[in-house]
């Protein structure tokens, strides 16, 4: 991994990298660093996500020096604590790997589809990818595109990964259904532009290789897009009950166009300019969470169709979602465990419950599921109170909500 940079005096490391800087920040006391005059402000923090901490001495920075872009999140946060403990760290190493085991279920998840694809159009047989809804597909594009920007802004690497093959994963689908001439060509070239574009920047803001203005025009893109779509998603998903309409999505284009604008320049206070910059990371995960609750409104209008809904593809959904739910309560990141914990709960786990419900699964399927979800999300909870020296898991919540 690349190396970051930064400008706040001594701004804390990640939490797996702590003990090391600990152990060497007393190297200005020794003797040969005592000609320097060196102060606390006078040091830019280089951060090393995968290797290690060095400081170099730099005259202090202009406070008008770089140009912010829109705070969607900042990087990890939290004070440098003194002595975290041996198993705080190898459970942070482990919460990790747990969300970069993640990728796993959610490939398997999408390779069926694309094998399927495949298939049918070397066999050209190009109506059977008219059932695959290009426009669904494409939101979930867009909802891949503006959570990976808010990872690679947090430099939570496996996260990023997970998102980043959701991207490549939904592109390649979107690529099947313009060969079969089931999305239309202009809609397809304008989403590889966006695609391509997307990526290059994010992995390039990622390490530090970036223009301000270029991430800061991605930011407003992806701001504008997410919260154009999510009204008109939630608007469709009624459809007939409610009249077809385009008004919630370009009513809500103007909305952001309009608040995006104000944030640029000025015209709203520290608050509204923070609450502007984490629209896209909150409009990519409701865009997220509101896909169980279409999939559950269309069970009860049409319960036989659930014969067609795979018990093994919900138990992949509920596996890679549930992966992540430790690393995202370790980090006290709100968005990352609500957005997790909603799609484990209700897109994974209340699917297989429907599927039994209507006796589409064997009881020993779901009493396994059920019990499997309710162990993990224990002992996480449990974990976690641990590591933190918690009396009570109660007290992890707490500090979720309040983070």
């Amino acid at each position: 991994m690349a190396t970051s940079f930064l400008s706040t005096p001594f701004a804390p490391p990640h939490p797996r990298h702590r003990n090391r800087f600990q152990q060497h920040s007393h190297s200005t006391d020794l003797p040969q660093f005592k000609h320097l005059n060196l102060t606390r402000s006078s040091f830019l923090l280089t951060v090393s996500p995968s290797s290690h901490f060095r400081l170099f001495a730099f005259p202090p920075r202009r406070s008008n020096f770089a140009v912010q872009a829109l705070d969607s999140d900042a990087p990890n946060q939290g004070s440098v604590s003194v002595g975290r403990s041996q198993s705080y760290q190898q459970w942070d190493s482990l919460t990790s790997k747990f969300s970069a085991a993640a990728n796993i279920p959610f490939l398997l998840l999408q390779m069926p589809q694309i094998i399927l694809n495949a298939r049918n159009l070397l066999s050209g047989n190009k109506t059977a990818l008219s059932a695959v809804p290009w426009l669904g597909m494409l939101t979930s594009l867009l909802g891949n595109l503006s959570l990976l920007s808010y990872f690679a802004k947090k430099r939570e690497k496996e996260a990023m990964l997970v998102q980043t093959l959701g991207v490549v994963s939904t592109y390649v689908v979107l690529v099947q259904l313009a060969l079969a001439e089931t999305m239309p060509l202009p809609y397809f070239l304008a989403t590889s532009v966006v695609v391509i574009s997307g990526l290059v920047l994010n992995f390039l803001n990622y390490f530090g290789l970036l223009n301000a203005e270029l991430w800061r025009f991605w930011e407003d893109f992806i701001t504008i897009g997410g919260l154009s779509v999510l009204p008109q998603i939630m608007w469709s998903t009624f459809v007939p009950y409610l009249p077809n309409s385009i008004l919630p999505g370009a009513t809500s284009f103007v909305i952001a166009l309009l608040a995006v604008t104000l944030a640029r320049t000025g015209k709203l206070s520290e608050k509204g300019v923070k609450f502007v910059g984490g629209i896209s990371g909150w409009t990519a995960t409701l865009l997220f969470m509101w896909m169980p609750v279409s999939q559950l409104w269309t069970n009860y209008l049409n319960p036989e169709n659930m014969k067609g809904l795979s018990a093994f593809s919900m138990l992949l959904a509920m596996l890679g979602n549930g992966l992540m739910l430790p690393r995202a309560l370790l980090i006290r990141d709100f968005m990352w465990f609500t957005g997790s914990t909603w799609a484990t709960l209700f897109y994974g786990y209340g699917n297989i419950a429907c599927l039994y419900l209507l006796n589409i699964i064997s009881k020993e399927f779901f009493l396994a599921a059920t019990g499997g979800l309710i162990l993990w999300i224990g002992t996480t909870f449990w974990r976690d109170s641990v590591v933190h020296g918690y009396s009570s898991p109660l007290a992890s919540i707490r500090d979720l909500i309040g983070s």
